[in-house]
């Protein structure tokens, strides 16, 4: 168990070491039971919002504005934790282009390069403990009730 576990907020995006009573003498930080040290570094994790967009487009403009007004706010909410890093929205896939370059000769083609149901529709890069809570978080956004939100750790360069 550690201090997360007792419910302390520890502010994602920070490494630092700490003793619950404030001074490294104290009998309990010298003890074997009592990890006195708690180092956090937060991770990044990229969600892949993917929907189908007949579904979308099926939609109401006013259910599409409830989704977008939700969908804002939950980012503002995101940023004030400093969980959100990044997001974007993508343009619709009929303005997507495939780039291969076999033998070197350049070859482009119309629309994404997967044929799957659902589609990529944008971005979030967030902050976050671990994959538990990026999963926590990406399941909190709007269009999970009716799409994909794919959870992935981004890979730290050394």
């Amino acid at each position: 168990m550690d201090l997360l576990d007792l419910g302390f907020p520890i502010p994602v995006g920070r490494r630092y070491s700490m003793s619950i009573w404030g001074m490294s003498n104290d009998y309990l930080s010298r003890t074997a039971f009592h990890p006195h040290i708690l180092e956090v570094e937060a991770m990044k994790f990229m969600l892949l919002c993917c929907h189908e967009e007949r579904k979308w487009d099926s939609m109401s403009k006013s259910e599409c504005d409830a989704v977008m007004e939700e969908t804002r706010a939950y980012c503002e909410e995101l940023k004030k934790s400093g969980h959100l890093l990044a997001a974007e929205q993508l343009e619709p896939i009929q303005s997507a282009r495939s780039v291969k370059v076999r033998n070197g000769k350049l070859a482009v083609t119309d629309g994404p390069f997967a044929e799957t149901k659902e589609q990529l529709g944008g971005f979030f890069l967030i902050s976050a403990r671990d994959l538990d809570e990026a999963i926590q978080v990406a399941s909190k956004f709007p269009s999970a009730q009716f799409g994909t939100m794919e959870v992935r750790p981004v890979t730290v360069a050394s």
